[in-house]
């Protein structure tokens, strides 16, 4: 036989043509929710690259394009020190959420001793208490702070030193995804010899990778986008804005330049959104391994 002979006939065209319809009607759900996730994102898109006169036109399409948009953005607003505030808050306080959260959860998790409870229950309520009901004592206790020569309104360090003293929503997450941890594992390393924090550090965090990976990106996300704890204590110095106040300002000021507003939301949407897609495997495998066993 020839290897002709084994060659894979091309359907025919009225083969290929009720395969796509069956497709497309198997996935019409999906198919039109992207379309009403992904329209305001295209929308962004190209009113980002039109120029001022088209933005008021009903044209849909850019013509020419306008790539200069990106560029007078940077020009017209402090946008590299607004980026440098947000990664320092984003970074700063997922580092804090991550290594303050990783051994409350393992103690609550794998650690057996008096009060274990309790403790979660404290933890459980404080996921559920909402944050704005503490924003007022928090913000009178960072005030006074300054006659003791600590000025920090005005600053981000009252929304970045917080995480590191642990998040409720993270110890829960990562509570749950260390019960799905065999005990025999922690059993055999407290039998060669290791502490509780050896465990944690060469055991359970190289187990919950995808957890702690989940959590950090939760962290991220939220921090990064965080509009109001940055407003309360920077609102009066510009010098410490984020982008998310930054792109609001931004907007106030150019609300007749479209184009350069668009542009400059698609500048501050494109690290999360390539964030998301580079973690998105660790991501879904922590959020699902967390509710295996609870």
């Amino acid at each position: 036989m020839t290897a002709l002979a084994f060659e894979r006939r091309r359907p025919p065209a009225a083969v290929r043509r009720k395969r796509l319809l069956v497709a497309v009607a198997n996935h019409s759900v999906l198919i039109a929710v992207s379309i009403a996730f992904l329209a305001p994102i295209v929308f962004i898109a190209l009113t980002a690259l039109m120029s001022d006169a088209q933005t008021l036109s009903p044209r849909l399409w850019p013509h020419p394009f306008a790539w200069h948009n990106f560029a007078d953005v940077f020009t017209t607003a402090p946008m590299w020190r607004w980026t440098l505030n947000t990664l320092e808050y984003a970074v700063l306080a997922t580092v804090g959420v991550v290594v303050s959260s990783v051994p409350v959860a393992y103690a609550l998790a794998k650690v057996r001793w008096r009060g274990r409870e309790a403790a979660f229950v404290v933890v459980l309520v404080a996921l559920m208490l909402p944050p704005q009901v503490t924003v007022v004592p928090l913000y009178v206790m960072w005030a006074k702070f300054k006659p003791l020569g600590f000025d920090f309104i005005g600053t981000l360090w009252p929304v970045i030193i917080p995480n590191w003293f642990g998040d409720a929503f993270s110890i829960f997450l990562l509570r749950q995804f260390f019960l799905t941890i065999p005990d025999e594992y922690l059993d055999a390393a407290r039998v060669d010899g290791c502490g509780e924090f050896r465990i944690l550090t060469t055991v359970v965090a190289r187990l919950a990778k995808p957890a702690i990976a989940a959590v950090a990106l939760f962290s991220f996300l939220y921090t990064f986008n965080d509009f109001f704890l940055p407003l309360l204590y920077t609102g009066e110095s510009a010098h410490h804005w984020v982008l998310s106040i930054g792109l609001s300002e931004f907007r106030s000021l150019h609300q007749v330049q479209w184009n350069l507003t668009m542009a400059a939301t698609l500048l501050v949407m494109a690290p999360v959104i390539v964030l998301f897609f580079l973690a998105q495997k660790a991501f879904v495998e922590g959020v699902t391994l967390t509710g295996v066993k609870g």
